[in-house]
Order: C-alpha cells, then structure tokens, then sequence
C-alpha cells in the first residue's frame, strides 16, 4: 500500500526507493502490511518509518497489480493521507524524501506507472 500525501502548495511527497524493488525510483511511501496489520495501521507505519511524519489516512485512491521476483503479483492499494505532525526525513529503506510538482513528476524517474495511475484515479491537482 501506498500513501498520497501533498502540502498546502499541492506538492505530491515522494521517496526515493533505496532497496529493491525499485531501488533508485520516486515513489509514493509505503509497503507490505506486516501479519494482522490493517491498511490503515500499516500505512501510518510505513509513511513514519520512511518519512518520519505522523499521517491520517483518507480515502483509497485506487489499486494497482505490479509484477514482482519470482512471478508474484503484488496489488498495491493507494490512499490519500494528511500529514499531521513532523518534518520529512528520509529514514529506513528510503534513499531521499522530497516535496515534488508536476515538473518534478515529469522529470523524475519513477516508479512504473505512478504517474498514470495518479492522473486516472483524478488525484493529480490540475496543471
């Protein structure tokens, strides 16, 4: 699961994956639910463990399936969350933790396809 999370000037939080899968691509924070984790538990987790901001979580975006090693499909569920206290620090397996606008989106390189899932499931403010 993931977290989509911007600031009051309508920046999207990205972290830079520092360990594989995706190790060196932006992506939105989060991960794997540990066992009897729910969503919401496991998404405030991840968002502190590698962003060291406390988050409340909203409403699911949207779900997308990745292939992983091995032949795995991982079914990622993305919700958008409000940061509620503390300041961007990249920690655990994030490489680096930024506040990005669209230029950064286009610019970046990211996790395969963020930026269309973000702009199909109408969470992307407009240009």
């Amino acid at each position: 699961m993931g977290a989509i999370i911007f600031d009051a000037s309508d920046r999207l939080l990205l972290i830079k994956r520092g360990h594989p899968p995706g190790k060196g691509l932006w992506s939105v924070p989060g991960g794997r639910l540990e066992p009897g984790e729910s969503d919401e538990a496991g998404l405030r987790r991840e968002v502190l463990e590698e962003t060291g901001l406390h988050v409340a979580v909203g409403r699911l975006a949207g779900t997308v399936e990745r292939p992983g090693p091995g032949g795995v499909t991982y079914v990622i569920r993305d919700y958008l969350a409000t940061v509620t206290a503390g300041v961007p620090a990249a920690g655990d397996d994030a490489a680096d933790v930024r506040w990005c606008d669209r230029e950064d989106l286009v610019r970046l390189p990211l996790s395969e396809g963020l930026l269309d899932s973000l702009t199909e499931w109408h969470v992307l403010p407009p240009l």
